[in-house]
């Protein structure tokens, strides 16, 4: 083995622990059995943040034994007369290398060497702020519980938790984005308010299930009845509506902000920090919405612990279908909402695509991009009784709109056919855009109108199988859905305005039904 120390002259060497040394290789390539000595084996290092670590185990491997400034030779087994005569002098350079070369052959065919320790430069802010995920048993020490009425107590503790943290994210939102931009100026009132909308009004009705919650936990920390606080307090939701609604249209302007310099610097040294658990602004801001549909996911798992002899039994039900009418409450309401902000950013370019469809539907199936045959990417609307392909743009202020593609088409009046997977993509511009390089489609379908407006059709391809099941799904049951609803239209109009030809067989047999009575009584 081969040492070096030149006084204070020092290189990269890094000795290694000695029960981590294993067979050593000979310049002949042959293992030789390790001799034992004091001397370690070395290895370069490759960075100089290693090297100031290394250079404390040698300062300590200094104290531990004598230095010597001799060189000693490796042993070296052999059978031959030559390799019996005494080797010639080695150059430096030449030593350096064989040097490299050994440390080589230690790390190929000896046991891998323990990684050197690296010097964290990573911030604390870098890792996320984890929650708390306690269960209720952990919070007592003892219980002569049942395991249908731990689990009861568990959800219901998941329940009262859920409110605390939702509680904590409403409050930091306000504390750490609401009010910085608005004293930085980073964003005027008027857009913050459009952007967090009724946000702060949410908190003391969440504050308040909190306190109820709590109070009905008993010396035991365990909960009674839970029905009744339920009942009382599930109406307060319907504050959601009105947060809910503003969403679509914070969204918006949210992500028409981000092109901003300062507002994208300020959310984007938010969400590096450890309070923000890698989450942007947007997922706090939805956060609400979440909340609000698990309530009867929690409501259920409660009723499903509750045994028969419960107080809660003949309540919860009630509570359950009162929750349930809320949340549905609120996504008919946010579906609404959604539906106009999208009819007002639509952008038309002739007066004939202004179909009285659009106006009048209330209520979007699904939205989203897909690609036509000529490989343009378009946005495309399924309203509640209108198809309408747009192109994506921004208008003069940096806002979003819809440049309406085409002409809208009506959803009764629309064929739907399903491009099977692996069909040949024929020739063209629909192999290019549609098969990707390949002579077969995938994730297509096919749209077309009949009827009053001239006839067209438009291939359109979804990003996966998954996105195309959902509009071959949405697309039937919208076209189901106008049809009849076009069908209940025409009877309801028959019905109110007959033809005028027949009025006079109802005069008819209802004077032959006098007279036959008249008849009759005589």
């Amino acid at each position: 083995m081969e040492r070096e120390e030149n006084g204070d002259t020092w290189t990269s060497w890094s000795p290694v622990p000695r029960d981590m040394q294993s067979n050593v290789c000979d310049h002949a390539g042959k293992k030789r059995k390790q001799e034992p000595g004091p001397d370690p084996v070395i290895r370069m290092t490759e960075s100089e943040d290693e090297a100031d670590d290394e250079y404390e185990m040698i300062e300590q491997m200094k104290d531990s034994e004598e230095p010597s400034n001799k060189r000693v030779k490796p042993v070296v087994k052999s059978n031959s007369l030559t390799s019996a005569t005494t080797p010639a002098k080695t150059p430096a350079l030449k030593r350096f290398g064989q040097s490299i070369s050994r440390s080589i052959s230690f790390r190929t065919e000896a046991r891998p060497l323990p990684p050197a320790p690296l010097r964290s430069r990573q911030k604390a802010s870098s890792f996320p702020r984890r929650r708390n995920s306690q269960c209720w048993s952990d919070t007592v020490e003892s219980h002569h519980l049942t395991a249908k009425e731990i689990k009861r107590q568990e959800v219901i503790y998941e329940l009262s938790q859920g409110e605390k943290q939702l509680i904590e994210d409403l409050s930091l939102v306000k504390k750490v984005y609401y009010e910085p931009m608005l004293k930085l100026d980073i964003m005027t009132e008027s857009e913050l308010g459009q952007i967090f909308g009724t946000l702060d009004s949410l908190i003391p009705l969440h504050e308040d299930l909190l306190s109820r919650l709590e109070k009905l936990r008993g010396s035991e920390k365990t909960v009674g009845e839970v029905g009744p606080t339920l009942l009382n307090w599930f109406p307060c939701l319907e504050a959601y509506i009105t947060y809910c609604c503003n969403q679509v249209g914070a969204k918006a302007l949210l992500d028409q902000k981000k092109h901003e310099k300062r507002v994208e610097h300020f959310l984007r040294l938010c969400q590096e920090s450890s309070f923000s658990r890698k989450l942007d602004l947007w997922n706090f801001l939805d956060l609400p919405r979440s909340r609000l549909v698990k309530y009867p996911l929690l409501l259920k798992e409660i009723q499903k612990c509750t045994p028969p002899e419960h107080p809660d039994e003949e309540l919860l039900p009630q509570v359950l279908e009162l929750i349930q009418g809320i949340v549905a409450q609120v996504n008919r309401k946010t579906g609404e909402a959604e539906c106009q902000f999208y009819r007002r950013h639509l952008s038309y370019t002739e007066e004939s695509q202004r179909l009285s469809e659009i106006q009048q539907s209330r209520f979007l199936y699904c939205h989203g991009e897909l690609k036509n045959n000529k490989g343009q990417r378009l946005y495309v609307f399924l309203f509640e009784q209108a198809l309408v392909l747009t192109r994506p743009g921004e208008d003069r202020e940096g806002g979003q709109v819809f440049q309406v593609y085409r002409q809208p088409m009506r959803n009764a009046l629309l064929n739907l056919e399903e491009i099977p997977d692996g069909e040949p993509g024929g020739g063209g511009t629909f192999r290019g855009a549609f098969t990707g390089g390949s002579d077969k489609v995938r994730n297509c379908f096919r749209v077309s109108s009949r009827g009053f407006t001239k006839a067209q059709s438009h291939s359109l391809q979804a990003n996966d199988s998954f996105n195309k099941q959902q509009w071959i799904t949405c697309l039937r049951q919208a076209i189901v859905k106008s049809r009849d609803r076009n069908a209940q239209t025409s009877e309801s109009r028959l019905s109110s305005h007959p033809d005028p030809a027949l009025y006079h067989i109802a005069d008819l047999s209802l004077s032959s039904d006098t007279e036959m009575t008249d008849h009759t009584s005589c």
